[in-house]
């Protein structure tokens, strides 16, 4: 049963040449089982799945599937501005076996609270079984998905949370009140994750896991066990490199981090160039 809990990893997408790197990949992910994840999350933002092809996402989602293979779960990101079109990659990406799917909310055409409903009810019909994690995130798509939607959406048998990246603890909270804490929250911001958990949300789908897995992974459990003192000294210990990671757009400045741990190269993807020389030495002095 999938639990949207814990530490989830949102995953860069290592490139080689121009090419996707599938052996780093398969490194990445053997990185985070190892240091105990709740669960890896493909062909976001943070993958920059909006540069791969067809081809590429779906052998990118099918490869962390296969690495993963029940040591960790799978939630893979498959969203897209056509509705038509996101709910054909959705059924696509629901019969690779994922243990959920992550869908943001449409970019650009800045739907309607209304619209926003009527795009995840398709989303999740063409998910099937497969459990639908919505991902609002209005300072990259442009419109905020308000709670009441939320809530509404919330009961479909298949949409079991959502990754809430508004920056607002006000929304978080009305989401919680509205759904009777029945739906899972997850924070969408590494700096907000333990003051996000502290009112009732259930863990991160961060970015900084990707080089500090075990370290964001014990926050979290810190957090939930009711810790939040302990919770928050590993959050101040992490906030100066949360703040660097994003220095430059996601996810710029941690892939030049996985790069310095030697987990994949830096190599970015137009239109998103390599990490700003002269940001290098600061990032590198605050790594542990």
């Amino acid at each position: 049963m999938f639990r949207l809990s814990g530490c989830f990893t949102a995953l860069v997408t290592p490139f080689k040449n121009g090419a996707v790197d599938y052996d780093s990949i398969r490194k990445m992910v053997r990185f985070q089982t190892d240091h105990g994840v709740s669960g890896v999350v493909p062909c976001g933002s943070t993958g920059e799945a909006s540069s791969l092809s067809h081809e590429e996402y779906i052998k990118v989602i099918k490869t962390v599937i296969e690495e993963a293979a029940g040591k960790t779960q799978v939630l893979a990101g498959a969203g897209g501005n056509n509705t038509a079109a996101t709910a054909e990659l959705v059924r696509e990406v629901a019969e690779l076996g994922p243990d959920a799917v992550l869908s943001v909310a449409p970019c650009y055409n800045k739907p309607t609270q209304a619209g926003l409903k009527a795009h995840f009810r398709a989303v999740a019909a063409a998910a099937g079984k497969i459990p639908v994690v919505l991902y609002n995130i209005p300072g990259r798509t442009g419109v905020n998905m308000l709670p009441q939607t939320v809530a509404e959406l919330s009961g479909m048998e298949n949409i079991t949370g959502i990754k809430e990246a508004s920056g607002s603890l006000d929304q978080v909270s009305e989401i919680i009140e509205l759904t009777g804490g029945k739906f899972s929250v997850i924070s969408g911001d590494d700096s907000l994750t333990v003051p996000m958990m502290a009112i009732g949300a259930s863990g991160v789908i961060s970015v900084i896991s990707n080089i500090y897995p075990g370290e964001v992974s014990e926050m979290c459990r810190e957090a939930a066990e009711g810790n939040i003192k302990k919770a928050a000294g590993i959050h101040h210990r992490l906030f100066p490199l949360v703040k660097a990671m994003f220095s430059e757009t996601n996810p710029i400045p941690v892939k030049y981090a996985a790069y310095l741990k030697g987990l994949c190269s830096p190599e970015m993807r137009l239109p998103l160039l390599p990490f700003s020389e002269e940001k290098r030495g600061k990032l590198k002095s605050l790594l542990f």
